[in-house]
């Protein structure tokens, strides 16, 4: 990882160097605007465990709201500055969805050129990262997808900062951060350091991440580890492996992710998730997909609990940037996971519309 930033920092340099530049300016603006209707019974709006019943129009139910701007500049010889702000929206009341960043899902500058990109700023983690291309829902329905939440930490639970997160509930981006991405024909690979920013404690907040996917085929193979500190310098660390394969008109996919936190002096939580599913394109404009999600946890001093949850939903394209989509999901909470008011039991219906820009 050092010599990969190591040769990134030296490419830099050496295109500094160049008086004159060919200058290809590039600014788009880009968003997803996600709006639907759900009604679950032993799931709150937010879809956390709860004794009764929920009706909500809610925003990123399918595909996660936002807006964006990203870019490019050409810088001659191949190389390229880039630069990514993105900000998640709350579409059913014009909300930002994080009042304490503005850019809450996306704030880097980097440059690119045949050695890879360098990118600095606020931005997803190796974990995030390795899920993407293997996850069976397509990393869709983000606040009730354990792959999200629980593999690549987004929804961890555990009211602790781990890594420069910026929040207590969740390390699936984190501030001050370096990412190195590397791509060769079917491999990618990726090095990435988290500064902590704790005044006389260097290793406060910080985090430490590699991964490594190889894609062709039709098959794609994926994994990442990551390790975060919180202000205590107490660890968390996370791990990731999957696969998808493209076979005709059906997508198969599956992953395996583990976590480990220290909470308190000899105190652990561990998290497992594994996960198996299948999109079927039944048209060229129809998708159905079905996935099936278990989630294990062991805590020092507890019974071991957890879940299993099964959701299948169907999208329908109307055009290349607007699609319907309908879903249904079921939770079975084992050994008291949800809380001894909530219910043993949750099902969701949803239904929206989907339009990006």
């Amino acid at each position: 990882m050092t010599r990969s930033i190591a040769a990134a920092c030296a490419a830099l340099a050496t295109m500094a160097c160049h008086g004159a530049m060919a200058q290809t300016d590039g600014v788009t603006l880009y968003g997803v605007v996600d709006l639907g209707a759900r009604h679950a019974s032993g799931l709150s709006a937010a879809n956390a465990p709860a004794p009764g019943t929920s009706r909500s129009l809610g925003s990123g139910i399918h595909t996660t709201s936002r807006w964006g701007l990203r870019g490019s500049e050409d810088l001659g010889g191949g190389a390229k500055a880039l630069f990514n702000l993105e900000s998640g929206l709350n579409a059913d009341t014009g909300a930002p969805a994080n009042a304490s960043k503005y850019f809450d899902r996306a704030s880097w500058v980097g440059l690119q050129g045949g050695w890879g990109t360098l990118a600095l700023g606020r931005q997803t983690t190796t974990l995030a990262d390795a899920i993407s291309p293997v996850d069976p829902l397509a990393m869709r329905f983000a606040s009730f997808n354990p792959n999200i939440g629980v593999t690549a930490l987004s929804q961890h639970g555990l009211g602790i900062e781990y890594g420069s997160a910026g929040a207590s509930s969740g390390s699936y981006r984190l501030d001050n951060a370096v990412k190195y991405t590397g791509r060769w024909g079917g491999v990618t690979a990726r090095a990435m350091v988290g500064v902590g920013e704790v005044a006389s404690q260097a290793s406060a907040l910080s985090s430490h991440g590699v991964g490594l996917a190889w894609a062709g085929q039709g098959i794609v193979v994926s994994g990442a580890f990551q390790s975060f500190n919180d202000v205590n310098k107490r660890t968390l660390g996370g791990a990731t492996l999957g696969a998808a394969y493209q076979w005709g008109a059906v997508r198969l996919a599956a992953n395996a992710g583990r976590s480990k936190a220290e909470t308190a002096a000899d105190r652990f939580t561990v998290q497992r998730v594994v996960s198996a599913g299948a999109t079927w394109s039944a048209t060229g404009l129809t998708d159905i997909t079905a996935a099936c999600y278990k989630v294990d946890r062991s805590r020092t001093g507890a019974a071991d609990d957890g879940y299993t949850r099964l959701v299948a939903f169907a999208e329908h394209k109307l055009s290349r940037r607007t699609k319907v989509y309908a879903e249904l999901d079921h939770t079975r909470w084992r050994n008291g996971f949800q809380g001894a008011a909530n219910k043993a039991h949750a099902t969701g219906v949803s239904a929206g519309v989907v339009h990006s820009f």
